[in-house]
């Protein structure tokens, strides 16, 4: 099946971050189009003789990896794992992301920060100069939820980025949840002036679970465009 120009370029990015894994790694994959692109990338390799143990981010991309074949692991049982790639619904030129478009935001920070390094593989379409264009999702639980959203907005207003905060919903109106059965929020801030500033008071709200800002996490994107794939960041030498 021939791939669309954009998902072509999604496509080169994944064979690039492929290149960074040798056998022998264990590897966190991604959640996303994107990301799904890479893990058909190990698949591949994988067939050809790579040995890598995965982890992956959501029971989406476990289910992609289980078809392929893929060697899955838990982080319970691979508590440190190499190399993380994983795409992002945003990133600026500080390498600070937003994710969580596909609601799996909460497993994909976690498997981040239990890697060496996490390498984000995009198109150019998702890179920006001030965060905020795409609505940051957050993960919130059931209970006291309108206190919950009360100290969102609080939050978002103190740190200039006022705008509305909605329940995500399917076609059908139903609430979308989490892998972990969670509720999602969607905060359309349109510019988000200090991210760090914002996920710091996030974090502090109870309730919360976690927020779509990732920062300090990435070492590097590679970013597909239509002259090629370029490196924002510094890709790891050590692997």
């Amino acid at each position: 099946m021939s791939l669309s120009p954009i998902e072509m370029l999604k496509r080169q990015a994944a064979e690039r971050a492929a290149d960074l894994v040798r056998s022998g790694m264990r590897l966190g994959l991604g959640t996303g189009s994107t990301a799904a692109h890479f893990v058909d990338c190990i698949g591949e390799r994988a067939s050809q003789g790579l040995e890598v143990i995965c982890v992956p981010t959501s029971e989406r991309t476990r289910l992609q990896a289980e078809k392929l074949g893929l060697r899955l692991s838990t982080l319970d049982e691979t508590p440190q794992l190499d190399l993380t790639v994983d795409g992002a619904d945003e990133f600026d030129p500080q390498l600070r992301l937003i994710k969580g478009g596909g609601g799996a935001h909460l497993r994909e920070k976690i498997v981040a920060a239990a890697s060496r390094h996490m390498v984000v593989i995009t198109d150019a379409s998702k890179e920006v100069q001030v965060l905020g264009k795409f609505k940051l999702p957050l993960e919130v639980d059931h209970f006291g939820l309108a206190a919950t959203l009360r100290h969102v907005e609080e939050a978002t207003r103190a740190l200039g980025c006022p705008g509305p905060i909605v329940l995500r919903r399917d076609a059908e109106g139903k609430n979308v949840l989490t892998d972990s059965g969670r509720l999602i929020v969607d905060c359309d801030l349109h510019a988000i002036p200090d991210p760090e500033g914002l996920a710091t008071a996030l974090s502090a709200i109870p309730g919360m679970i976690e927020h779509g800002l990732f920062i300090g996490l990435a070492s590097a994107i590679l970013v597909a465009d239509l002259t090629g794939v370029r490196v924002v960041g510094q890709l790891p030498q050590d692997l």
